[in-house]
């Protein structure tokens, strides 16, 4: 199969609407005129999710929230229902090599998360520009019309054609999904999709995803009655317990920290003075913990007395448990007892997932840029160089020019250069990048 295609137009029976025609009826829609004659010849399926998106104010042409980091995604990803199915939707939906395969499965919750996105790795990268990764809310309410959210708010299979989708990102690509229900109680547990060009939204591959969905219904049924038949006694059911508490340290373009930390009932943030957020940021970085010394060379310099940390340490403690009690650090050695999340681990982590879009979104400016403590210089410089190369080596054309824009790469004449290169000989950009080099050549 081949990536994402945007012909002029395409007809089947599901869809005898031209391309063009969709294109004018969703500006339109856009821009307010919910009555337009054109909408009523759009698919009537379309056209409600349109509107539906509209009518809660989702942004036309944006990037989806990521809702879950690394660490949570992971755990998350244990205990979901769906995780012991996988290997079944692999097998069927991406047989041989999942890698050449030519499309993107993705594998989401009821809420429309992503919680696993496999295939084709050329077209995971293209997708991951747009926000199409694991941990990422596709949900109608999030990113609009897109088959993942549309079949969980329907209830049933859908699938969306190119220009059909409400956010104007998404629209070069075409996919098709189905809810996955509880074989009992008829609860929808998640939902499976497969992204792609146009193969990707055929009957064929309607047929395809919905006996995969099937087939992973008939298993977690015969698996749980191979368990109930089991002797032994009666596992309790499981208690809803109420979402732990998690923290967020925001480093990125800020001289002060921000510690927010998010529980099941509120919110509550402070901002930190510059040398306890260089110790809690080193903390962060250093989740396995380090000795007194260690941290009062990375926060003062080597050779550095752990009897000048001591005293920071002490009010950092007092501050934190006016705030969250549970991340106090630990001694022998300085640690973090639960785990604190990052800005700036968050950025690394999306360009790890290949959402190069999104990190480049997120990414709000240098670690602490006025911080002089050689840890977090070193975890400054980490971060720029990684978004840098990865840029660099990864990014298409008008995510590489938006990198430029920012102060890291507009001064980057290698950068420039290179936007230089993968642009087209005629493209009205190459003249301003030519006189951005000039002078920087010149300087």
């Amino acid at each position: 199969m081949t990536g994402p295609t945007t012909p002029s137009a395409w007809h089947s029976r599901e869809n005898p609407t031209p391309r063009l025609l969709v294109e004018r009826a969703h500006e339109e829609l856009v821009a307010g005129n919910v009555h337009d004659e054109r909408l009523h010849q759009v698919r009537a399926l379309v056209r409600e999710s349109w509107e539906r998106s509209w009518r809660q104010r989702v942004v036309a042409e944006g990037l989806p929230p990521i809702d879950f980091t690394t660490e949570a995604l992971d755990a998350y990803r244990l205990s979901h229902p769906l995780a012991g199915a996988m290997d079944t939707i692999r097998a069927l939906l991406l047989p041989g090599s999942a890698e050449d395969s030519g499309v993107v499965v993705a594998v989401g919750d009821h809420a429309g998360r992503l919680l696993w996105v496999e295939g084709d790795l050329n077209q995971r990268v293209l997708s991951g520009e747009m926000g199409f990764i694991a941990g990422a809310n596709w949900s109608e309410r999030a990113i609009g019309t897109s088959a993942p959210g549309t079949a969980l708010e329907l209830g049933a299979s859908v699938q969306i054609h190119g220009a059909e989708h409400y956010n104007r990102l998404v629209q070069p690509w075409s996919c098709t999904a189905t809810p996955v229900f509880d074989p009992e109680d008829r609860r929808i547990l998640g939902v499976i999709d497969v992204t792609g060009g146009a193969e990707a939204a055929t009957p064929q591959a309607r047929m395809l995803v919905d006996a995969t969905a099937r087939a992973v219904e008939a298993e977690l049924l015969v698996a749980r009655l191979r368990a109930r038949a089991q002797p032994g006694p009666v596992a309790p059911a499981p208690s809803r317990r109420p979402a732990p508490e998690r923290a967020t340290l925001r480093v990125l373009g800020r001289d002060r920290a921000r510690l927010e930390v998010f529980g099941a009932e509120s919110e509550r943030s402070i901002e930190l003075s510059a040398r306890h957020a260089e110790i809690l940021l080193l903390l962060a970085v250093h989740r396995q913990g380090v000795s007194a010394q260690r941290l009062a060379d990375l926060v003062y310099g080597e050779g550095a007395s752990p009897d000048t940390l001591r005293p920071e340490m002490v009010r950092l403690r007092r501050q934190l448990e006016r705030v969250w009690p549970a991340l106090v650090p630990e001694s022998r050695p300085y640690r973090l007892p639960v785990p604190l999340e990052t800005d700036a681990q968050d950025v690394l982590s999306l360009l790890d997932r290949g959402a190069h879009r999104v990190a480049l979104t997120a990414y709000r400016g240098p670690v602490l840029p006025d911080s002089t403590a050689p840890g977090v210089e070193e975890y400054r410089e980490s971060v720029r160089s990684t978004l840098r190369e990865t840029m660099r080596t990864e990014a298409g054309v008008d995510l590489l020019l938006s990198y430029a824009e920012i102060p890291e790469g507009a001064d980057d004449a290698e950068i420039l250069r290179l936007c230089l290169e993968l642009l087209p000989a005629r493209s009205p950009k190459r003249a301003g990048l030519v006189s951005r080099i000039e002078r920087l050549e010149q300087a």
